[in-house]
């Protein structure tokens, strides 16, 4: 059977779907694991999901979510825009959007301040949200990530992402099942599901997106913060160098808790074997900040005090 003949189905169940309309940002995709009926809401902070780029909440998360809300959290994840099933506004794609529509989702939902967790771009996102935003905020946690994309290298390719639009709007589901194979992806269902959701992207604002990583930079005003923040350092990261996130981390003076991982193995398609090498890092930092957050409450304990 060719990979476009199996159905799109997820690799497992995901938590339940739901959609917000959020005041001046637009109508929005979330995985909420306090939305079903009976949904437990968890006893610590909601920990608000933001994904990488040209990926989405399931893509990116779907190997996560179980055990997050097993930890005894609220998982909020959504799409942004341009990415899945996020907004699709008629304005250029810009990141401080994102953090901004990030920041209204959790104050629509009336759950600030909330653990922001960024996951490469979704890391950039959240350093935006936690400058721009941080009454929402309740902890940081950042990975796969870093304060800039500025290397020569990495300009070049940043500079011809209006030839990869136009390429992905010509002709996206080649163009992505092309992208999936030279991956290693190989016809099954796994790259049927992937694939399917890929063709969901908004193929101009995801070169934008590629170009505002490349303009992206926080070294200039990126400090510590007011409120306890982790880094997950992603330590065989083959995309963003581990001396970049260690970098960020010292930035911050956040707390910094190792995952032996590379870049896209945090993702719903990975496996078993990467949840295993990953998931308890990122529980260890969220329960980091849910300890932090109550001591700050019971006034025993000053935030990020060494």
């Amino acid at each position: 059977m060719a990979a476009n003949q199996h159905p799109p189905l997820p690799p497992h169940d995901f938590p339940p779907a739901r959609t917000i309309v959020v005041p001046g940002h637009g109508e929005f995709f979330l995985r909420d694991s306090a939305a079903g009926p009976g949904a437990p809401a968890g006893s610590g902070p909601a920990v608000v999901m933001l994904h990488g780029w040209v990926g989405s909440a399931d893509l990116n998360f779907g190997g996560l979510y179980d055990d997050v809300i097993a930890a005894g959290h609220r998982v909020i994840a959504l799409d942004h825009r341009g990415h899945g099933r996020g907004p699709r506004p008629l304005v250029p794609f810009r990141l401080v959007d994102c953090a901004a529509d990030a920041a209204a989702v959790i104050r629509t939902l009336g759950i600030a301040p909330a653990v922001i967790y960024g996951y490469s771009m979704g890391g950039a996102i959240a350093q935006l949200v936690a400058r721009d935003h941080p009454d929402v905020v309740g902890g940081l946690v950042l990975s796969g990530t870093a304060q800039h994309w500025q290397e020569d290298e990495l300009r070049r390719a940043w500079r011809a992402m209006p030839v990869v639009g136009l390429g992905l709007s010509v002709a996206p589901g080649r163009a992505w099942g092309v992208a999936l194979k030279r991956a290693g992806f190989r016809p099954g269902p796994r790259m049927a599901w992937v694939h399917s959701e890929m063709t969901r992207h908004s193929a101009h604002d995801i070169a934008e997106a590629g170009r505002e990583l490349g303009r992206f930079d926080s070294r200039g005003w990126l400090a510590p913060q007011p409120f306890p923040t982790a880094v997950v350092l992603t330590s065989e990261d083959d995309a963003v160098p581990p001396a970049k996130q260690h970098e960020l981390a010292q930035a911050l003076q956040a707390t910094v808790f190792e995952a032996p991982v590379r870049h896209l193995e945090v993702a719903a398609m990975a496996g078993a074997d990467a949840a295993r090498r990953y998931n308890p890092a990122l529980i260890q930092a969220l329960e980091f900040i849910r300890s932090r957050c109550a001591a700050e409450t019971s006034g025993s304990l000053a935030i990020n005090e060494p």
